[in-house]
This record gives C-alpha cells, sequence and structure tokens, in this order.
C-alpha cells in the first residue's frame, strides 16, 4: 500500500511540474493527459512487443513524445487564451480515440504486459527533475522565460526568439508527462484509453492551480495533496467525495492563488537585488557639491 501512495505520488508531481514547464512560457496545456497516453502505450509497445529494457523504452518514449509535442505546438500555440486551452482539449480527445482505434495496441480492450517499475526509479526521478528545474530558476534561462511570459512583443524585440522558446517549454513538458506515463504503465501493468480522457488533464493543471504556480514546489504540493487527501478521509465511506470536494472549495477561497504563493529567489531577482543595494548606497554618499 505505501508503495501505491509512493508511485501515484510521484507521478502525479511530474504530470503537475510537465505543466508547470509549460507555463513557465507563458501557455497552459490540457492536453498533458494525451502526452502521458502516448508515453505509457509508446513505451509499453518497446518493452512488450520488441522487449526493450524499461529505463530505455521510457527515455525513447519520452524523446518521440517531445517532438510530438512540437509539431502539434508550433500551430497550437499561435493561438491564445481560451483557445490554446481549446485546442488542447482537442488534442487530449484526438488521442484517446486514435488509441481505441488501433488494434495494435488492443484498442478499447486494453494493453497488457507491462511490468519492471518500482516506487524507487519514480522517486530517483522526481529528485532529478526537481533538481534540474531549481537549477534552471537559479540561471539566465529564467530570465529569458520571465521575460516570454510577461510580455512577448518585448521579449521579441530584446532578441528573444518566442516561438523557440514556447516550443521548447511545450516539447519538454510533453516529454516529462510522457516519462511519467511510461512508469505509470508499467507499474499498472495494463493500460485502457478509457483511463486517459480530458478528466485526466484537468486534473493535471487543477494540481498546479491548487499548489501555486509562482515556484516549482507548489504543483508537487498540490500532486501530493490531492493524490494522499482521499485517504485520509477515507474511514468517511460514502461521504468521502462530499467531503474532498468541500476541502478543495474551502482552499481554494482561502488560498485563490495556491497554496505556496512565494517566488523562489531566481536569476532574475538576485540579478535585480545587488544594483538596488549599490544604487542606494551611492545617494547616501553622494556629497552636496554633486547635488
Amino acid at each position: 500500500m505505501i508503495q501505491d501512495y509512493v508511485m501515484f505520488t510521484g507521478v502525479n508531481i511530474l504530470l503537475a511540474w510537465s505543466v508547470y514547464i509549460i507555463l513557465l512560457s507563458g501557455s497552459l496545456s490540457f492536453g498533458n493527459g494525451a502526452f502521458m497516453a502516448i508515453g505509457a502505450y509508446l513505451s509499453g509497445v518497446l518493452t512488450v512487443k520488441f522487449a526493450v529494457p524499461l529505463l530505455i523504452a521510457v527515455l525513447v518514449a519520452g524523446i518521440c513524445t517531445g517532438f510530438f509535442g512540437v509539431l502539434v505546438g508550433f500551430p497550437a500555440l499561435r493561438t491564445r487564451g481560451v483557445y490554446l486551452i481549446l485546442v488542447t482539449v482537442g488534442i487530449a480527445a484526438s488521442v484517446r480515440t486514435a488509441i481505441e482505434a488501433i488494434d495494435y495496441v488492443g484498442g478499447v480492450r486494453g494493453f497488457g504486459g507491462l511490468s519492471g517499475a518500482n516506487p524507487w526509479q519514480i522517486t530517483v526521478l522526481v529528485a532529478v527533475v526537481g533538481g534540474v528545474l531549481w537549477m534552471v530558476s537559479r540561471s539566465p534561462l529564467q530570465r529569458i522565460l520571465d521575460a516570454v511570459r510577461e510580455d512577448e512583443q518585448v521579449a521579441g524585440a530584446l532578441g528573444i526568439n518566442v516561438v523557440q522558446v514556447k516550443l521548447a517549454s511545450f516539447g519538454m513538458g510533453a516529454a516529462l508527462a510522457a516519462i511519467a506515463g511510461g512508469f505509470y504503465g508499467h507499474y499498472m501493468m495494463f493500460l485502457r484509453p478509457d483511463e486517459f480522457g480530458i478528466m485526466l488533464s484537468v486534473y493535471i493543471v487543477f494540481y498546479v492551480i491548487l499548489g501555486g504556480a509562482n515556484n516549482l514546489c507548489g504543483p508537487a504540493l498540490g500532486a501530493a495533496f490531492l493524490t494522499l487527501a482521499p485517504e485520509f478521509i477515507r474511514g468517511l465511506d460514502a461521504w468521502r467525495p462530499t467531503v474532498y470536494g468541500l476541502l478543495i472549495v474551502l482552499l481554494l477561497l482561502i488560498r485563490p492563488e495556491g497554496l505556496l504563493t512565494f517566488r523562489l529567489v531566481t536569476a532574475r531577482t538576485a540579478h535585480l537585488r545587488r544594483p538596488m543595494r549599490i544604487s542606494s548606497m551611492s545617494v547616501r554618499n553622494r556629497s552636496p557639491e554633486a547635488k
């Protein structure tokens, strides 16, 4: 039972971070459930049909799904706001329909024979991805992402290729969702298309909204809370879904910006702090003659 909690919490944290990576460039995707499905099925085909080792299969599935994300993201990211959301919802629905129509992976009957994933693998992966995201937040790349997210026109005027940044962010988010799906599928040992419906993508975005999108800790906290909270109220039996829903509504009313609203010290803020101190010292030390 504890292994299940660790595995599902780790997978959901990775899925939340996959949305967070896309949000870093100012876009919102409701298609990450579809990318998870592609990663799960593609890695499953490699391990079951071609006897490829699990880690290699998951990595290949992540890379392929990342390229797929870039391909579908190029026309999708030309839209804005609710239109972009609708396009990603359409991607999620289309991928599920396509999987149901492919007999090679079982169609609506499902796809079995997967195995090999365990909680320690997902734990290590969460630690690695979290470390990479933290290093990105401290690097000059964070400034580029901030510029694109805040104002695309100004970022373009500064020489930043906005399209490339958004596509790279979209592709990386898709790849991470696929890797999470690969480990999930091999832990569950059986896949069904109805597991990857549009509601899965909604839940993934909700992890980020509940936890807070200002820092990488927020999505992780939101995913962990929504994964583990139902288990703490298991004794309520038939009232459990109602209490769970009321608890979420209460948290959103109390913390509308998420459970964690603070911003981590990034390369951008660290860069801005020092000049401010220097300028204030120069003002204090300025002589009357200079005035």
